[in-house]
């Protein structure tokens, strides 16, 4: 058992004889040898390189020091951003979010994709009507509702207007009947709801401790206006809005694939609630990796798929969300207020981590610190009440497969097997 082993393991929460057997197989099918080695390499160079860059030396830093200078320096991009952004302020963005949306458009442009038509969305939505949104409008039908609203702004309210109950109902039944005839080529919209919606929002952004999200099927990214008042809300909010415009057209490019192929419908729903296989992976001597598609650390930690190897979409749209992001750096504008390099180098560090001693109390054992801008942005933005480790997780088991079979490998067989969950090799 190798240091390299240990190592990985150690960051994975997982035994080395994991990676170990993982590394024998990829190397029969691919012939390339040390491989993970070379990760390990790597990690530790970049960590090396960017502590220096930000005026550390590697050596005898604790945990609790490299935390805070990574958490310092995102809180000055953050600003930095929020100045070329025209200090947004989202109560006075309501149908439109200016330079926000206008860079971020900028920098990812999403070609039309395939969503519910809309008036198959307002049928929908006849059938199972929103008691308390219509009760709280004044409104009889739900027609009326969205003629009085409109439609992005009522569907993305759904989720945080209507208990529970009613959610489950409407997409278990609701989303039953769709069938490819139901969808349309447009563009996708990026929408910034009214001021009125946000007293209704409070619980929904409590449990998804941001105030942007998505409906896939709709091909609508929405903003709940709340005022812009933390550091790393700036970044938070933009990065998201980012990784949104390259999410929805992965999930519409696979409505498309799947609108030629039986069950539509299922595979519709499958893909909008994220699901991931339970069963344990096979005692196998072929590869078998899971899809996670959804972040599962969220819920629990300490999920026994977060152990096995796996691949996971969500990393892929931070990646490419990160590289996005460093497009800033060639923005004349942008150099007229910052100097555009600090955002040209995180996608690289996406799965970068390393343990330091003394953790971030200062006391006790070595702790796992994460350079993923995604995780250090949603820390930082968190006021430090939760710290972010999963995202930089989540890129490192998408680097091992890609170090051996390369990223246009790993989104085809992501493609290929989503909804049944696991790639066989």
């Amino acid at each position: 058992m190798s240091e390299t082993h240990k190592k990985l393991a150690r960051v994975f929460r997982t035994k080395p004889e994991v990676l170990l057997d993982l590394e024998r197989k990829m190397e029969k099918l691919t012939g390339k040898s040390g491989v993970m080695e070379k990760i390990v390499e790597e990690n530790e160079t970049l960590i090396g390189q960017t502590l220096k860059e930000l005026g550390l030396q590697e050596n005898n830093q604790s945990a609790k020091d490299v935390h805070n200078v990574l958490i310092g320096y995102i809180k000055n991009i953050d600003e930095r951003l929020y100045d070329f952004l025209d200090k947004p302020d989202l109560s006075k963005m309501s149908g439109k979010c200016w330079k926000l949306c206008e860079t971020a458009l900028a920098l990812t442009k999403p070609s039309p994709g395939f969503f519910i038509k809309k008036e198959k969305a307002v049928e929908m939505l006849e059938k199972f009507p929103p008691q308390s949104m219509l009760d709280f409008f004044g409104c009889k039908t739900a027609a009326e509702l969205v003629e009085k609203k409109g439609l992005s702004s009522v569907f993305s309210a759904l989720r945080f207007t209507q208990n529970t109950e009613w959610m489950h109902k409407f997409f278990d039944e609701a989303y039953n009947d769709l069938t490819a005839d139901d969808f349309e080529e447009r563009e996708v919209e990026l929408k910034v709801l009214e001021p009125e919606w946000l007293d209704a929002a409070g619980k929904f952004l409590e449990k998804k401790y941001h105030n942007l999200s998505h409906l896939k099927e709709l091909g609508v990214i929405f903003i709940i206006p709340i005022q812009i008042d933390t550091p790393g809300e700036t970044l938070r909010m933009f990065t998201l809005l980012l990784h949104y415009l390259n999410e929805v057209p992965f999930y519409s490019g696979l409505f498309k694939k799947f609108s030629k192929e039986q069950d539509f419908a299922g595979k519709v729903k499958s893909l909008l609630r994220g699901d991931v296989p339970e069963d344990k992976l096979p005692d196998s001597e072929n590869i078998v990796l899971r899809i996670v598609q959804r972040y599962l650390a969220k819920d629990d930690p300490n999920d026994f798929r977060l152990m096995e190897p796996h691949i996971n979409p969500e990393a892929e749209h931070w990646y490419k969300a990160e590289g996005d992001l460093a497009g800033i750096s060639n923005m004349p504008s942008f150099a007229e207020v910052s100097d555009g390099r600090a955002f040209a180098s995180w996608q690289k560090l996406d799965f970068v981590g390393g343990f330091f001693p003394n953790g971030l109390t200062g006391v006790g054992d070595e702790e796992l610190v994460s350079f993923d801008l995604i995780d250090l942005t949603m820390s930082l933005a968190k006021k430090g009440e939760i710290k972010y480790l999963y995202h930089q997780q989540e890129a490192l088991w998408n680097k091992i497969f890609i170090e051996y079979l390369g990223r246009d490998k790993l989104n085809e067989l992501i493609e290929e097997n989503i909804i049944d969950g696991f790639i066989k090799l």
